[in-house]
C-alpha cells in the first residue's frame, strides 16, 4: 500500500524560516483598492528613456536574440570597467573581473553564495533591504545585525561593527546611499569601516546601486579605499539610475577568483542576462548620462517636497541624502510600524511601507518612497495629515 504524499513534508527547513517579503505584500494590498497612493515600492516612475528603449528595439530588428558569454556581453563589461575607472578611479579588468546579472538581487544571491560556508556570519546593518538576511539563510550562513539609529543618522559605526564581530564572521553586507532610510556615509566614514574590515580579515558585499542617487557631495565606492578593491564584492545596476527595473540588469565586481566562483552559480542557474537588455545597458552608459541627471534633479525636488512635508505633519524625518525614500518616525502617535501603514492604507489609501519589515531597528518609522509624481506626493501628504490630526 503507497503512503499519501505530504509535499509539505519535502520543503527544505530554511524555507519555514523565511517570511514572505513584506514590501510585496503591501504592494499586493494597494493593488486590491482603488485610487490608492503608493509610496510603497521602490520603483522609479520615469519610463526608460527612449534612446535606450530605441536601441533594444533596433537590436530585436537586426535579429539580436541570442545567448551571450556567461560573463556578459564584452562590449558591456568594457564600458562598465570605463565608468568605474573614470567615476571612482577604480579599475577592474572586463574579461574576467566583471560579471553581468540578472539584476542586482541575483548578483547579491551568487556573491553571498560563492563566500559562504554553512554557519558563516555575515554582518547586516539594519534598517536593511528586505533580501539581505534571506539570501544569507539560503546560503546556510547566519546573519548577524547591526544596529543604526537615527541618533548617528542611520550611519554604521566603526565600534558598532567591531562588537559584533566574531571568529565566524565571513562577511559584511554594506548599502550606502541605503535602502530604506536614504542615509549615505562619506569617505571618512567608510575609511573607518575599512580599517575595521582589515584588521579583522573579513569581506565586504557593498550594494551601490543608489550610487548616482547621492545628493550632497560625492559617493565614495568602498573598493575604491585603500586596500579594499580585492577585499570587496561590488554590486551595481541600471534599474534606479536609468529607469530599467522592467530590464533586470546588473553587475557585479570583484577579484578574478571571486567572479570565477560567483559565474560557475551563475551559470548554472542563469546562463546570462538577456542580450536586449545588454544592448540597452550599453546605450545607457554610452548616452544616457543627461537623462539620468534629469531624473536625479527631479528625485531631489521630491525629496524636499516630502521631507518638509512630513515634518510639517509632525512625523520627525531627518533629511536622507540619497537614494529615493523618507524614512520618518512615526513614534509620537502611539501606533507600531505596522499599526500605522495598514490603518493608513485601509483609511486614507496611502501604501507606506512599515519600518519593521527592514529589521528591528526599523520599528517606529516608515518608508515613504518618493519615486512618485509631485502631485502624488502632495495628495499623499494631505491624505497623512488628515490621518494623524484624526488620532
Amino acid at each position: 500500500m503507497r503512503r499519501t504524499c505530504r509535499p509539505s513534508g519535502f520543503i527544505a527547513n530554511v524555507m519555514k524560516q523565511v517570511p514572505p517579503s513584506g514590501i510585496r505584500r503591501y504592494f499586493d494590498l494597494a493593488s486590491e483598492i482603488d485610487d490608492a497612493i503608493s509610496l510603497g515600492v521602490g520603483e522609479p516612475d520615469f519610463v526608460t528613456p527612449w534612446h535606450i528603449r530605441e536601441a533594444c528595439i533596433h537590436s530585436l530588428e537586426c535579429g539580436e536574440t541570442s545567448y551571450t558569454s556567461n560573463y556578459g556581453l564584452l562590449e558591456l563589461r568594457e564600458e562598465i570597467s570605463g565608468s568605474f575607472s573614470g567615476k571612482y578611479n577604480v579599475s577592474y579588468n572586463p574579461d574576467s573581473e566583471i560579471l553581468v546579472t540578472s539584476g542586482v538581487s541575483e548578483a547579491l544571491d551568487v556573491a553571498i553564495r560563492a563566500i559562504t560556508n554553512p554557519g558563516d556570519e555575515i554582518i547586516i546593518p539594519q534598517p536593511s533591504y528586505v533580501a539581505y538576511v534571506p539570501s544569507v539563510m539560503f546560503a546556510g550562513g547566519v546573519p548577524v545585525p547591526v544596529i543604526t539609529g537615527i541618533e548617528n543618522n542611520f550611519r554604521l559605526l566603526p565600534e558598532d561593527l567591531e562588537a559584533v564581530i566574531t571568529d565566524k564572521t565571513k562577511a559584511l553586507i554594506l548599502n550606502y546611499p541605503n535602502n530604506p532610510t536614504g542615509a549615505t556615509m562619506g569617505r571618512k566614514d567608510l575609511e573607518g569601516i575599512a580599517d575595521v574590515v582589515a584588521e579583522h580579515d573579513i569581506m565586504v558585499i557593498s550594494d551601490e546601486v543608489y550610487d548616482c542617487l547621492t545628493y550632497n557631495g560625492n559617493h565614495t565606492c568602498f573598493s575604491s579605499l585603500e586596500g579594499m578593491r580585492d577585499r570587496t564584492i561590488l554590486l551595481n545596476g541600471f534599474s534606479k539610475a536609468y529607469a530599467m527595473t522592467g530590464f533586470r540588469l546588473a553587475f557585479a565586481m570583484a577579484s578574478k577568483e571571486i567572479i570565477a566562483s560567483m559565474m560557475l552559480i551563475h551559470q548554472y542557474c542563469m546562463l546570462c542576462a538577456p542580450i536586449i537588455a545588454q544592448i540597452g545597458a550599453i546605450e545607457a552608459l554610452r548616452n544616457g548620462s543627461y537623462e539620468m541627471e534629469r531624473m536625479v534633479r527631479d528625485y531631489d525636488r521630491r525629496r524636499h517636497l516630502i521631507v518638509s512635508g512630513l515634518n510639517k505633519i509632525g512625523l520627525d524625518c531627518f533629511e536622507p541624502k540619497g537614494a529615493f525614500y523618507a524614512f520618518p518616525s512615526v513614534q509620537n502617535t502611539g501606533l507600531s510600524s505596522a499599526e500605522f501603514a495598514e490603518r493608513l492604507l485601509f483609511e486614507q489609501k496611502v501604501v507606506t511601507i512599515p519600518g519593521n519589515v527592514f529589521g528591528k531597528a526599523g520599528e517606529g518609522f516608515l518608508r515613504c518612497s518618493y519615486a512618485t509624481s509631485k502631485e502624488e506626493i502632495e495628495e499623499a501628504l494631505d491624505r497623512i495629515g488628515a490621518f494623524v490630526d484624526g488620532l
